[in-house]
């Protein structure tokens, strides 16, 4: 469903948007989103301004995604991420509205000068959200129930094989997720918005309880979808104190299971996204188990997988 723009949402939904924050002199439209019918930084005649975002289907999959980012936004502390103003519901609508964020999503390229601004802000995630008694569901709760290796080796796609290994390192993914810290889960750059020094964290509606390096391991898959090689992902990795007490087999682990996601969607899914991601993080976990000989051996049997097919982002 495409994205509404202000004058194509009902004349009932503006109208309570307009009682709640005050006259609308004109809407700007963001380039990016996926996960909402209408969002736009909200140009109000008093002079403010505010961020709104919503969608059309206030009882659906995606109106509880939103309501769980309404349950747990009290719990994100304003330097790492937007406050709830407001929210509204109304003609099947879920309307929420949030401090203006100002900034360019991250660039996470090889020598980008946002790289230790980021860094930065995933070192405040960990240390300020972490034994956070935020509402959220258990990420060990979610992998478990996933199981992408398990499901890919029972009813794998054309071309590819999975090696009892992966399904052996994913059961350890499961017992590592099991944490007490309020995690994003679904960083990335277009997440990440960027001016100057600082780096501010949108987009909180797949967050989960469990361990702060979850967030650590798919940064550094994407760093290396936007061109670092692993080991120099899991250089800038290492100045994250959370990452510096991540044992190695953890470290392995994570990988595997992001691994398994990734390909589990590029097999349900049709998005060019995946092309990149998906050998990104095998990158990843090759380099990993780089001197482990058996899995090398098993690894060079698995033949083309979804990346390759034509694949997709959440």
């Amino acid at each position: 469903m495409p994205r509404s723009t202000w004058n194509e949402l009902p004349a009932a939904v503006r109208a309570a948007i307009e009682r709640k924050a005050g006259l609308v002199a004109h809407a700007e439209v963001p380039s990016a989103g996926r996960n909402s019918d209408f969002s736009a930084t909200l140009h109000l005649r008093s002079g403010g301004v505010v961020f709104c975002k919503g969608i059309a289907d206030a009882e659906g999959k995606r109106g509880a995604m939103h309501r769980h980012e309404v349950d747990i936004n009290p719990w994100l502390p304003s330097a790492i991420a937007p406050r709830l103003r407001w929210r509204i519901e109304v003609d099947g609508w879920l309307l929420l509205g949030f401090d203006r964020v100002t900034g360019t999503h991250a660039d996470l390229a090889p020598g980008s000068p946002d790289l230790p601004v980021v860094a930065a802000a995933v070192a405040a995630l960990g240390r300020d959200l972490a034994d956070c008694p935020a509402p959220a569901p258990r990420l060990a709760d979610q992998w478990e129930r996933l199981a992408p290796w398990r499901r890919l080796a029972k009813n794998p796609p054309p071309g590819l094989s999975v090696p009892e290994q992966l399904i052996a390192w994913e059961a350890r993914a499961v017992e590592a997720a099991h944490g007490h810290d309020l995690v994003h889960t679904d960083l990335h750059s277009l997440n990440i918005l960027v001016s100057g020094r600082r780096a501010m964290i949108i987009d909180w509606a797949w967050s989960r309880t469990g361990p702060a390096t979850v967030d650590v391991a798919f940064l550094i898959a994407r760093l290396i979808a936007a061109g670092h090689p692993p080991p120099a992902a899991e250089a800038w990795a290492e100045t994250l104190p959370v990452w510096q007490r991540t044992p190695p087999a953890v470290r392995t682990a994570l990988a595997v299971e992001i691994w398994g996601i990734w390909e589990y969607q590029a097999a349900r899914q049709r998005r060019d996204l995946w092309r990149t991601l998906v050998p990104a993080v095998r990158a990843w976990v090759t380099h990993r188990l780089a001197d482990d000989a058996t899995f090398e051996h098993k690894f060079d049997g698995m033949l083309a997988s979804g990346h390759e097919r034509g694949g997709p982002e959440r």
